[in-house]
């Protein structure tokens, strides 16, 4: 069993869906402190910061896996969590019609190794029907997402390539980290 110190519902299913056995119990780590214009960089940053965070308040009993996911515009723009349905519209906008891509870092820890990736999954979108953004926007699924992107929800039927795992867009790339949650001896 391993200790997902994310509060994300998509990184649980990710987790649930390959099987792998897991308590959810998400750290306090302040983002904002982050400066940076690189995607990369900060979702590394973030990550290793819940990490640390996880170590204090938890310990290595239990191996520790902690995780962030931003977008990226095309021109290089981070599109993190929207604060507020304006902002959800705002940063949706940018997406729409757009190549982006989906970074996500992660750190797996146990007693043994660390484990630390940083992936990206790009996509290139369709421009977003009105209406359709709309309904989504009054839904809600979009908070608490990076960039409110749900690609395996609303921005699924706006896919028109796509090169990377879904699996790293959602949040947690399970194929890459797989071998070493099977090497910590995590079922």
């Amino acid at each position: 069993m391993l200790c997902l110190c994310s509060q994300s519902q998509s990184r649980a299913l990710l987790l649930q869906k390959f099987g792998i056995e897991f308590i959810q119990k998400p750290v306090n780590f302040d983002e904002d402190q982050i400066k940076t214009e690189s995607a990369a960089e900060f979702v590394y940053r973030a990550s290793k910061g819940k990490l640390e965070a996880a170590k204090q308040a938890y310990g290595l009993d239990m191996p520790l896996l902690s995780a962030d996911s931003v977008i990226a515009t095309q021109e290089g723009k981070i599109l993190r969590k929207p604060q507020n349905r304006e902002d959800a519209r705002r940063i949706l906008q940018l997406q729409s019609g757009a190549h982006i891509a989906i970074v996500s870092s992660v750190h797996f820890q146990c007693r043994d190794f660390l484990f630390v990736d940083t992936s990206a999954t790009h996509y290139h979108l369709a421009l977003f029907d009105e209406d359709d953004l709309e309904a989504y926007l009054q839904s809600g699924e979009w908070q608490g997402k990076a960039g409110g992107c749900m690609v395996e929800g609303f921005c699924k039927k706006y896919i028109q390539e796509v090169k990377g795992y879904e699996s790293t867009a959602m949040g947690l790339q399970v194929e890459t980290l797989l071998p070493w949650i099977r090497r910590a001896n995590v079922h």
